[in-house]
């Protein structure tokens, strides 16, 4: 009789120290297959690792969690993302859900919801911690009705926004994504140009307010 399989899951977090407390909290009852400390590292490695869930960290280095997760979903449909954050905000809890999402859940609570959650999103269900909200359903019904819209930027001009709004270089830029400076200025211009931004400052801003980065302290 062969041996029962454990589903399979990847977590990513740009805190050491959190992703290894979500491994010991996950191993006793899942395969933690991989580790990883930014968004496009984790994106690179999914179609080859092929987990049941993903843990993910909101705010990460070179692409944010909420960017990887709708890029992830179109790789792998099937794959269950658990999002794990520090941010109450209901509009960043929503747009987790309408990019895919399964869970998401405060890492202040993951010490006693995080099993749960990940058996939660195997059985095809949502979770939503009650420390983001206590009415998780009307949430969900606000999350699915809510119109998205046109989204303003290309996924590669999202990424040279987030890049830029972390705040590196151009050749730095060009180096990460492998593309020419002068191909990464002229997104910059683009972005600027269809956005209506004037500065650098008001870029920086513009990403704290669609949530591409967090606001530093």
């Amino acid at each position: 009789m062969s041996p029962i399989k454990r589903p399979r899951v990847v977590i990513a977090d740009d805190h050491t120290f959190v992703a290894e407390a979500c491994g010991k909290l996950l191993e006793p009852e899942f395969d933690v297959i991989g580790t990883f400390g930014d968004g496009q590292s984790l994106l690179a490695a999914v179609p080859e690792l092929k987990p049941d869930v993903i843990v993910l960290d909101v705010g990460m280095p070179f692409m944010n969690g909420l960017e990887a997760g709708k890029r992830i979903k179109k790789l792998l449909r099937t794959v269950r993302i658990v999002y794990l954050t520090m941010n109450t905000d209901l509009g960043i809890a929503a747009e987790a859900f309408r990019g895919g999402a399964s869970g998401y859940l405060l890492k202040t609570s993951a010490g006693t919801e995080l099993v749960n959650a990940v058996r939660e999103v195997l059985k095809g269900r949502q979770y939503v911690s009650p420390l983001v909200t206590n009415d998780a359903e009307a949430f969900f019904l606000e999350t699915r009705v809510s119109q998205m819209g046109q989204e303003k930027l290309t996924s590669r001009q999202r990424e040279v926004l987030q890049l830029l709004a972390e705040g590196r270089s151009m050749k730095e830029i060009a180096y990460i994504l492998k593309l020419t400076p002068r191909t990464v200025a002229f997104h910059k211009y683009k972005i600027m140009e269809r956005l209506r931004l004037r500065t650098n400052a008001d870029l920086v801003q513009y990403a704290i307010q669609e949530h591409v980065i967090s606001p530093r302290p």
